[in-house]
């Protein structure tokens, strides 16, 4: 691991986790390059501001469940690999159902320069702590389409507070919510703003 990075569960021990990108649950259909272990990494900085999200979230009844912290370089370019390759519909329907994959660069659901990879960045979502159940937001994750938007009216209103409370949870920690993205949240005081790492996740 990186000087100044941790596995966040280490640091934050209340959260669940299902590191996508380790699994074949994803919108590339496999595992990516760099994620050896299904484990969620970011800086220490990262980890400090998520506790207190966990917190704040513990008081309200909810938990966090986290799908991606730190993203090494190497699994952007798989990511930018990926969607220049010709469409084979396997995940296409699940994750990008009103756009083609070439597009997903320009509408900004894929990044040559992720902040992922400066790695204070986080997806993530919340869930029921007495029942277990994530709450409803409208759209599954890497769901990349409108009703991905934090403004999509094509959600129910349960959903959009739902995004409502997740983000005020968030911001009250010191993140910055992505707005094509109600998952996404970016830590507002990042220790390595220009930096792009690319170590592996093991």
């Amino acid at each position: 691991m990186e000087k100044g990075f941790v596995f966040i569960d280490e640091i934050v021990p209340q959260v669940r986790w299902d590191a996508k990108y380790a699994t074949w649950d994803n919108f590339t259909g496999r595992p990516v390059d760099g994620y050896g272990a299904n484990r969620i990494a970011g800086t220490l900085e990262l980890a400090d501001a998520l506790q207190k999200a966990a917190e704040e979230a513990a008081v309200l009844g909810y938990g966090l469940l986290l799908w991606d912290g730190y993203r090494p370089q190497r699994a952007v370019d798989c990511f930018l690999r990926w969607s220049a390759l010709p469409e084979d519909g396997r995940t296409k329907e699940k994750h990008y159902p009103h756009i083609e994959r070439r597009e997903m660069v320009e509408k900004g659901y894929v990044a040559s320069k992720s902040s992922h990879s400066r790695g204070s960045a986080i997806d993530l979502t919340i869930f029921n702590l007495n029942t277990g159940d994530m709450l409803p937001m409208g759209s599954g994750f890497d769901f990349m389409d409108e009703r991905s938007h934090h403004t999509s009216d094509a959600v129910t209103v349960s959903e959009a507070r739902h995004r409502k409370l997740l983000c005020s949870i968030m911001e009250r920690s010191g993140f910055i919510p992505y707005e094509n993205e109600w998952w996404h949240y970016l830590l507002k005081d990042e220790p390595y703003p220009d930096r792009y790492f690319d170590f592996p996740i093991s």
